[in-house]
């Protein structure tokens, strides 16, 4: 996989993750931060694929991603954006160096 990646539920029950996914894309597209929306409600292997990625049985969306590097959960996005450290949060720089 490439890029920033974003395991979200687009049928969850749970108010709490419909707006922590809301919020993690608002932040995404407003600074202009391109990445994959990967809905693990289309199939039970895209949520066992989630869990395993995050080594966590339970994790719940959104989990961000890039390349295969796991960045976090929605916590510490929340955290990064506070500390205004969202690209190293989601190894932008890192993975522009790999490229280089």
């Amino acid at each position: 996989m490439s890029g920033v990646q974003l395991y979200i539920s687009s049928v969850s029950a749970s108010r709490e993750i419909r707006s922590q996914q809301s919020e993690v894309e608002r932040v995404l597209d407003i600074k202009k931060i391109k990445y994959k929306r990967i809905d693990i409600s289309v199939s039970e292997t895209l949520l066992e694929e989630m869990r395993g990625r995050t080594a966590n049985p339970t994790a719940l969306p959104p989990q961000i991603f890039n390349e295969d590097s796991y960045c976090g959960d929605y916590s510490q996005f929340y955290d990064a954006v506070e500390d205004d450290e969202i690209d190293h949060f989601l190894k932008l720089r890192e993975t522009e160096q790999q490229r280089l």
